[in-house]
């Protein structure tokens, strides 16, 4: 479950964030996580609910937009359309993801007294 050491990683980010930015309490995170990422969503969720308390982001909001995969070939940038081979038809040369393995923190909703 490596959920749980993304949630881990994700809460020290947001500590990290919160002293740069003078923050003393998180309200919600915005997290995009794409489709082929390999993260089980209810379990991040959990992990989530489970590893926020006691830290900044005790009582936060998991905010989830989840990003489909898309493919494209490198050299002339044609699009793959859901469950086509993944090889050029003009070209030849294979596909690239161009996204959908992402996990981005977005966006941190805090309080902080000075901004």
């Amino acid at each position: 479950m490596h959920e749980y050491s993304i949630v881990a990683s994700l809460i020290d980010r947001v500590q990290q964030e919160a002293v740069a930015h003078g923050g003393t309490r998180v309200h919600r995170l915005h997290v995009k996580i794409g489709e082929l990422a390999g993260v089980e969503l209810d379990l991040l969720k959990t992990a989530f609910d489970t590893f926020r308390e006691k830290t900044i982001c005790d009582g936060a909001e998991l905010a989830i937009d989840t990003v489909s995969a898309a493919w494209a070939c490198p050299v002339c940038n044609r699009s793959f359309a859901k469950g086509a081979i993944l090889r050029c038809d003009a070209c030849g040369q294979p596909a690239c993801m161009v996204r959908g393995d992402e996990i981005i923190l977005e966006r941190i909703e805090m309080e902080a007294p000075d901004v």
